[in-house]
């Protein structure tokens, strides 16, 4: 999955949403807030948001044929803690609550 476009879009758009924040943190700090700082604090999100949950849905779904394959962190029935868990569902059910 590391190697997935997917994954570049919500690292970049992660990346431009921190620095902008923190940008703007630091100047606001400094008294010295420059338009275009504030401007983009506030506005590039409209950009971003959509990017990056679009990126990381893109980034779930590539990973289902894999989890579903190894049953990656699924525990299974009948195990000493009677108690079952599969990882592929629970990521189904993670990219369904983007919805609202």
């Amino acid at each position: 999955i590391q190697n997935e476009e997917s994954v570049i879009l919500f690292l970049v758009v992660w990346t431009v949403t921190e620095i902008t924040r923190y940008s703007f943190y630091t100047f606001n700090l400094l008294n010295h807030l420059p338009y275009f700082i504030k401007w983009a604090r506030y506005n590039f999100f409209i950009i971003l948001y959509p990017a990056g949950v679009a990126g990381e849905l893109l980034t779930i779904y590539a990973a289902l044929p894999y989890v579903k394959k190894t049953g990656m962190y699924s525990l299974r029935l009948p195990n000493k803690y009677n108690v079952s868990f599969d990882y592929y569902y629970f990521l189904i059910i993670v990219m369904f609550s983007y919805i609202p």
